[in-house]
């Protein structure tokens, strides 16, 4: 078979994907009619998540599971935009890891809000500015974050769902010579979580590291400098048109961050592999024995708790805390139906959702 032949037979399947996905989207937008007129949330996890199961069950072909995700995620994305546009908000600037973390769940049509800080995010979907909002919760090489933990006990706002992307930086510069750069842009822990490619790439030669408050900003002034350059995300050297020298440069391969989904009056329908957040405000917790016979009651259950963070209550002079809890299983179990019911002065349920992968 010829190369022209090949491509004429693309070409062909090329033109069935096209018809096949416009009939796919008219019955989209039926559907979409259908959620208006009942008011129903269009943004279903869950839903995705069997959609992706069955694909991944009934696939013999070279596709793998991540390329499965990343071209139906997209595809979800648009019907999504054609069921009903939302607007999402997201920590910015533009180009930022939580824009690619909110693209990776609502595709690249989707409105975005670009806000300054994770308190905006959290009050834009608070006044129903937007309708979801992405931050950023956890690193696995650097820990939580303290500002959004702390917000989840202030806002009343629900977790629709989560997104744990590996994060890569790359290494963008106009100019042709790593000798001629005079300049490396980026965050504070950038450079940290880049330092042997930094030294080995630039040992003995005079770039100087400067800090910037993100790595957006840092490709954006490695796009106006020819001597410059900038360790940032992909998505921000594609957004300023900054030539990509070096991929993945960060010290660790096994680099991820996790951002949540918010949302309010939220509920997502159980999935078969779902996680819940709770916060709890226990009483007395001064008293020995109070946190442990709490965590006692999921043992007896048999729930595996996979997360538990303590922060001040901020009270008063007094040392006191409340604590972020994960698990697993859906708020709708009946085992941790008791707990929630038993404790219900106490524990305030944030969200049950798909566990990211």
């Amino acid at each position: 078979m010829t190369l022209e032949s090949l491509r004429n037979n693309i070409d062909a399947l090329d033109d069935q994907l096209l018809t096949l996905l416009n009939q796919r989207m008219e019955l989209v937008r039926q559907v979409g009619e259908l959620k208006r007129s009942s008011n129903t949330v269009i943004y279903r996890p869950e839903r995705e998540k069997q959609i992706l199961d069955r694909l991944n069950e009934q696939n013999n072909g070279l596709l793998n599971r991540p390329a499965i995700e990343a071209i139906f995620l997209e595809i979800f994305a648009v019907s999504r935009n054609l069921e009903l546009p939302e607007r999402v908000a997201y920590l910015g600037p533009e180009g930022s890891f939580t824009h690619q973390a909110a693209e990776s769940r609502f595709g690249a049509m989707s409105a975005y809000m670009a806000l300054p800080t994770i308190r905006s995010v959290f009050e834009s979907v608070e006044t129903g500015r937007v309708r979801f909002g992405v931050v950023p919760i956890e690193n696995n090489q650097e820990g939580v974050v303290n500002e959004a933990i702390d917000l989840l006990l202030e806002k009343d706002l629900r977790i629709a769902a989560e997104a744990q992307i590996p994060v890569h930086f790359t290494f963008a510069t106009k100019a042709e010579n790593l000798a001629d750069i005079t300049h490396i842009y980026s965050k504070d822990i950038a450079f940290r979580q880049c330092s042997k490619f930094l030294n080995d790439t630039f040992d003995g030669l005079k770039a100087e590291l400067v800090p910037v408050e993100s790595t957006s900003k840092a490709a954006k002034l490695a796009a106006q400098q020819t001597h410059a350059a900038a360790l940032c995300s992909h998505i921000a050297a594609k957004l300023f048109d900054v030539p990509v020298l070096f991929d993945n440069i960060e010290d660790s391969d096994l680099n991820r961050t996790r951002f949540l989904i918010l949302a309010k009056d939220f509920v997502n329908q159980p999935s078969g592999h779902d996680k819940t957040t709770l916060i709890a405000r226990l009483p007395n917790t001064e008293s020995p024995g109070v946190l442990a016979e709490f965590l006692q009651e999921f043992n007896a259950r048999n729930i595996n708790l996979t997360k538990i963070e303590s922060r001040p209550l901020r009270d008063g002079a007094t040392f006191r805390y409340w604590f972020l809890l994960e698990c697993e299983g859906h708020a709708s179990d009946p085992d941790l139906q008791d707990i929630l019911n038993h404790h219900a002065a106490e524990v305030k349920l944030l969200g049950s959702y798909v566990r990211g992968a």
